[in-house]
């Protein structure tokens, strides 16, 4: 129905495939939309301009960490962020092998630090070794054979798996540190309750976290469903591809653009991301007990959230502390 309305919009027909500048493909994969149908200089025009949003949203995160004095591991998180967004770039521009290397396994990279960032912290030293080497050695293991298997199942398994555990674990760390009900001994020890009956200002304490946690809940909510609404689309990208390059061809350009499911792919698992890593650069200030020193910036649910410090950050991203106490940061 959504194709036949739009065919009957002022369009310009679809070209043919034909030769690029960076032809022939070596990728071991190539995706629904058809290969230079609109330029010579990008394979797969959609899915390479999409990545400018993920270039967008990492360039902000950036500046959001380097503005803020936010954990350093999430500048890094930001960082490899970007280079997902500039390898898919390059990948879908000249579905060149070394390019989707660079595309898929940043991906990998940047989930790996994620879960560093999510396991370690108020851990030893030692500990923080011996994870760090683990995740070395666990991405030089996936990168090796991958490259030999030259699957792209098992990359997107490895990823999923990544990706998964990072997401439960900070639901997990989450509840467990912020609900009331599940104080931890470590938090009822740095912040401990009134002993001379000042009930108020534990119901203050309480009243403060169980707003923190539906923020985060409604964060969770729209990340997640964008990102499972981006995988959702990819998928149907797949299974339908060619009713979709025939719908495509039907209503023309430029509304053919809007049924490339993975160029939906990359802006909506590009948004769900962003949304991730913020809630993660929150929830480590919670876990510092400084829920104080930042808010939440998200005036309404179309915008992008932005976690930003209420106190100045010191020259060695430190806050200048309150009532809670600060913490010694292990990124």
């Amino acid at each position: 129905m959504a194709a036949n309305l739009l065919s009957r919009l002022p369009s310009i027909p679809y070209g043919q495939p034909k030769e690029g500048k960076w032809s022939p493909v070596t990728s071991t994969l190539n995706w629904c939309e058809e290969d230079y149908v609109m330029t010579v200089w990008a394979a797969e025009i959609v899915n390479t301009t999409t990545n400018f949003l993920f270039m967008w949203l990492a360039a902000r995160g950036i500046r959001n960490c380097l503005s803020n004095g936010h954990d350093r591991i999430f500048l890094i998180a930001y960082i490899g962020y970007l280079l997902v967004g500039t390898g898919s770039f390059f990948f879908h521009m000249t579905l060149k092998y070394p390019m989707q290397l660079v595309d898929e396994l940043s991906m990998i990279y940047t989930t790996s630090l994620m879960v560093y960032a999510t396991c370690t912290h108020r851990t030893s030293a030692s500990w923080r070794i011996s994870l760090a080497v683990f995740l070395f050695l666990l991405d030089a293991s996936v990168t090796a054979y991958y490259h030999y298997l030259q699957d792209p199942t098992f990359h997107q398994v490895a990823y999923a798996a990544l990706t998964a555990f990072v997401f439960f674990r900070s639901l997990y760390v989450m509840e467990v540190n912020i609900r009331p009900k599940f104080r931890s001994e470590e938090r009822k020890a740095a912040i401990p309750r009134p002993s001379n009956g000042v009930k108020a200002v534990q119901e203050r304490q309480d009243d403060r976290d169980y707003e923190i946690l539906r923020k985060m809940w409604k964060m969770i909510a729209c990340g997640l469903g964008i990102f499972l609404g981006g995988f959702a689309m990819w998928q149907l990208d797949i299974i339908f591809c060619s009713t979709l390059v025939r719908w495509r061809r039907n209503v023309g350009l430029p509304w053919g653009i809007l049924l490339e499911g993975h160029g939906w792919w990359h802006l909506m698992t590009g948004i769900g991301a962003y949304f991730y890593v913020q809630w993660n650069i929150w929830l480590r200030y919670c876990l510092n007990f400084r829920q104080d020193d930042v808010k939440l910036m998200w005036p309404q649910i179309t915008d992008m959230p932005l976690v930003v410090r209420q106190t100045k950050p010191y020259a060695n991203g430190r806050g200048s502390g309150n009532q809670n106490g600060s913490a010694k940061k292990n990124a």
